[in-house]
């Protein structure tokens, strides 16, 4: 890695172990007419493993400083956007290229995990799969189901869209610079809706107010709202106002937003 200092406070931790950036690749099928969207690739570790793919790729990274290195990628299909992710218009960037279907495959920060994948989310692009490296117990969070203590609302709003699978265990040791934590791949597969939400937004409120203080029940957390209506709704899925949200099914808090709208 050379004399390269790493900036802590852009959460660098370098992936350098072979066997798991090829991992990552095998976990997903993307066609060469597909697009691949990386988000803070670095020194181009998963850049280089991610165009084997010969797909069309575009990276975005803040840190001017890696130029040196992501340089050799750049190509006719590859490109680098040195851009904060965070403050683009995932649309506008991504316009000017014809593609199939779309990916995004990446080693996030630590420290902006969430809100990388919230962005992605509120885009509207219509993404195929995300395979992503993150906090372990982050992908514990995110693939956490009904009843159990890692389940919360990003479960929920990412479980609307996706099939989320948590695919393997990433050590420490496999980074550079050690991070003081362990990791894991996660994969996010588009999927049929089970339901529709009648207003997406509302849904999404509901959701986030439900799971917003995680020890009060919903009688608590969802006062603000029409508890008449909820009540009924929660007894057909076997539930009551005294739960608390991590019981409730994403089929359930589909129903209640639908009748509350």
């Amino acid at each position: 890695m050379g004399e390269f200092r790493h900036k802590h406070s852009l959460g660098q931790n370098f992936l350098k172990d072979k066997n798991v950036l090829m991992q990552i690749i095998d976990s997903v099928d993307v066609k060469e007419n597909d697009l691949i969207l990386e988000v803070g690739p670095g020194q181009g570790a998963l850049t280089k493993y991610l165009k084997l793919f010969k797909a069309n790729l575009r990276c975005f990274e803040i840190d001017t400083r890696v130029k040196k290195y992501l340089n050799s990628f750049l190509d006719d299909k590859t490109d680098v956007i040195y851009k904060d992710f965070m403050q683009v218009n995932l649309q506008e960037e991504i316009e000017d290229i014809i593609y199939q279907d779309l990916y995004v495959i990446a080693n996030l920060p630590y420290y902006i995990t969430t809100p990388i994948i919230e962005k992605v989310l509120s885009s509207n692009l219509d993404v195929q799969a995300m395979v992503l490296m993150v906090q372990n117990e982050v992908a514990d969070r995110l693939s956490a189901k009904p009843g159990t203590k890692d389940y919360g609302a990003i479960s929920v709003l990412l479980g609307y869209t996706y099939q989320i699978e948590k695919l393997f265990f990433v050590s420490r040791s496999s980074f550079e610079p050690v991070p003081n934590v362990d990791s894991a791949v996660i994969k996010l597969t588009k999927r049929e809706l089970i339901k529709e939400a009648d207003n997406k937004e509302l849904f999404e409120k509901l959701v986030r107010d439900a799971f917003m203080m995680k020890r009060k029940n919903l009688r608590n957390n969802l006062n603000k709202y029409d508890l008449e209506v909820i009540e009924p709704i929660l007894t057909s899925y076997g539930l009551t106002l005294q739960d608390r949200a991590e019981k409730v099914t994403l089929a359930c808090f589909i129903d209640i937003a639908n009748a509350l709208s």
